[in-house]
């Protein structure tokens, strides 16, 4: 597989239109945004757009279906999410484990992940329509997820299988490395400003400016951080002189 756009999520039979609105914002925030509906109860609602918090496209696009098979046409695997195991011949993974099987198909692959109602889930008959079935291993003394919530569990699985990377900072911002001479004059001018705030003792050192070093080195300063450093021992020694 190679895109998120093969991967649609069919939401049946939902009661609560806020549910829907909650499932599509959880896919918008992990980058899916193929949601289908079979015979949700109340849709379109003003509750499922003030839930999806901004994923009114997510909800906009949403096609709506009279079944699960004809929200299932086009997809080569359809993997249903349940929180019990049943007694039934189909084999059962965790979401973890299902992403890991999607690595595996081939790149045109359309996949769909179903989830039932949020009192009873799917019925036997729509479990049938599915080869696979996820359980999310959750506290088995409390195991009761809402709708949103294991959506979002399975979609931050995919999201972390196809696109990892974390962005940080803002658009266009740079980080500058410094070089080990640059470090070096810092430690020299910390040296130097220790002893003249008095608070380095040349006769009896001690071990302080090694641990300094050991400090500094295991801080991974930029250019920015260097300077905002000698400008703080800078003003301690301006004030030290006064």
């Amino acid at each position: 597989m190679k895109s998120l756009e093969q991967i649609r999520f069919i939401l049946v039979g939902t009661t609560h239109p806020g549910n829907i609105g909650a499932a599509a914002r959880a896919m918008k925030t992990m980058g899916i945004t193929q949601l289908h509906l079979v015979e949700p109860k109340i849709y379109p609602s003003a509750e499922a757009t003030a839930r999806a918090s901004g994923a009114d496209d997510v909800l906009h696009n949403a096609v709506v279906h009279n079944s699960l098979a004809e929200a299932l046409a086009g997809c080569h695997y359809s993997f249903a999410m349940s929180a019990r195991l049943r007694h039934l011949p189909m084999p059962i993974m965790n979401p973890r484990e299902a992403v890991t099987k999607f690595e595996g198909f081939a790149e045109d692959t359309q996949i769909a992940i179903v989830f039932g109602r949020e009192h009873s889930g799917l019925s036997n008959e729509e479990l049938d329509q599915c080869q696979y079935l996820i359980n999310i291993p959750a506290n088995p003394d409390y195991s009761s997820l809402n709708l949103a919530a294991a959506v979002q569990v399975i979609a931050y699985e995919i999201k972390m299988s196809f696109q990892p990377t974390i962005h940080v900072g803002r658009v266009g911002e740079t980080r500058e490395t410094i070089t080990n001479d640059d470090l070096s004059h810092l430690y020299e001018h910390f040296e130097q400003s220790l002893k003249e705030i008095g608070f380095l003792d040349p006769a009896n050192p001690k071990n302080l400016m090694r641990r300094i070093r050991r400090l500094f080195n295991r801080a991974d300063l930029d250019r920015n951080e260097l300077q905002i450093m000698h400008g703080i021992l800078r003003a301690a020694e301006t004030k030290a002189r006064k």
